[in-house]
Formats: C-alpha cells, sequence, structure tokens
C-alpha cells in the first residue's frame, strides 16, 4: 500500500522525502503512522526496482538570487544571510520522481484486487487514484467494495442478534453505530456507482 501511494504521489509531481511524507500523511490519513522509517526502506526498494529515480535538487540561479543592493551595509549582510540560509536549506535534498517502469508498477498495484479485501485504508487509497484506472476498472473496484461492505453488514448484524442478552447498552450502542456507518457507506457508494455509470455512457 505505501509503495502505491508513493507511486501515485511522484506521478503527480517530483518530490524529496520531506514533502512525500507530508502528503502522504494527507492522503493515507492522520492515523497511517508513516515515518521516515518506513518511507525511505520503501522509496529504495522502489528505486532498485528502477521505479522511482533520485536527482540531486540544485538551488536556483535565476536573478532572484541575487544579493538585492540596498545602500545599506547592514541591509546587504542581512539580505546575504536570508539568501545563505535558504539556499544551505534546499542543497542536498534527494528529489524523488517516477519512471517508465514505476509507472507500470503503479497501474498494476492500482488495479490489483487487494489481498484484505475488507481494507478500508487500501480502497480509500485506491479511490484516491481512481481517476488513472479505466472506466471498467473504476466500476469493478465499486463493485467489489460494495460486495465487501454487505458482507460486513451481515455479520456485524448476526453479532448483535446472537448477543444481544449479553450486551450492555454501550456496547450495543457501539455496535448499532458500526452498522449504521456501514450502512452510509454503502449509500455513498451507491451514488459514486451511478455517476459513473453514467458518466462512462
Amino acid at each position: 500500500m505505501l509503495e502505491l501511494a508513493i507511486l501515485g504521489l511522484l506521478k503527480e509531481q517530483d518530490l524529496h522525502g520531506y514533502e512525500l511524507k507530508k502528503q502522504l500523511t494527507e492522503t493515507l490519513g492522520p492515523l497511517s503512522s508513516v515515518s521516515f522509517g518506513s518511507l525511505y526502506p520503501a522509496l529504495s526498494r522502489l528505486e532498485a526496482a528502477g521505479a522511482v529515480k533520485a536527482v540531486e535538487a540544485n538551488p536556483g540561479r535565476s536573478g532572484s538570487s541575487r544579493i538585492p543592493m540596498t545602500g545599506s551595509l547592514g541591509g546587504e549582510a542581512a539580505a546575504f544571510r536570508a539568501r545563505l540560509a535558504a539556499t544551505r536549506g534546499t542543497r542536498g535534498k534527494k528529489v524523488y520522481g517516477i519512471t517508465e517502469r514505476g509507472e507500470r508498477l503503479f497501474e498494476e498495484l492500482l488495479e490489483a484486487e487487494s489481498v484484505s479485501g475488507d481494507d478500508d485504508r487500501s480502497f480509500n487509497l485506491k479511490l484516491a487514484f481512481a481517476r488513472y484506472l479505466p472506466p471498467d476498472a473504476r466500476l469493478g473496484l465499486l463493485e467489489r467494495r460494495r460486495a465487501q461492505l454487505v458482507e460486513r453488514l451481515a455479520r456485524a448484524r448476526s453479532t448483535i442478534r446472537a448477543r444481544r442478552e449479553r450486551l450492555d447498552d454501550y456496547s450495543r450502542s457501539l455496535m448499532e453505530h458500526g452498522t449504521e456507518a456501514t450502512e452510509r457507506d454503502m449509500s455513498w457508494l451507491d451514488r459514486l456507482n451511478a455517476k459513473e455509470r453514467k458518466d462512462s455512457h
């Protein structure tokens, strides 16, 4: 899942490690616990597989990098220190980009069915990049997810029925809240599915 997320983000733009970690947290959610300890090994694996390339970021050499002449020695010294700090901050950062092999791997990972069919994070991640899927694959993703939710709902209702007499009000309320959330997800998927079918015709 992490490799898919990395490739999907790099497909949109080249990023250095810090930017990539920040966007991964936004894409996977704050509870995804993506750390540099998991990010860099994943990048190394992708780089070794030829799916990702790394280039050194060079500070810009445009006219804007010149120190402005202010007529004040103190002002020019402050401008020089600010420019030096900014340049030092960008030098040596490794910028990652996707390769042709990475593009193919991204498509394979995106279209592959999840090992854990009932994995919320995997579905959410694939949906975030679903615009890269062909229409029939997007429909397949939505239909598989709905079938998974139908099974989840049936299991939850069965558990509530079987344990009703042993559940206190709070436990039962919590389980019912879960079934209501699943029902809402199914309604949302039905709307997405209907829109997808309409747009494909």
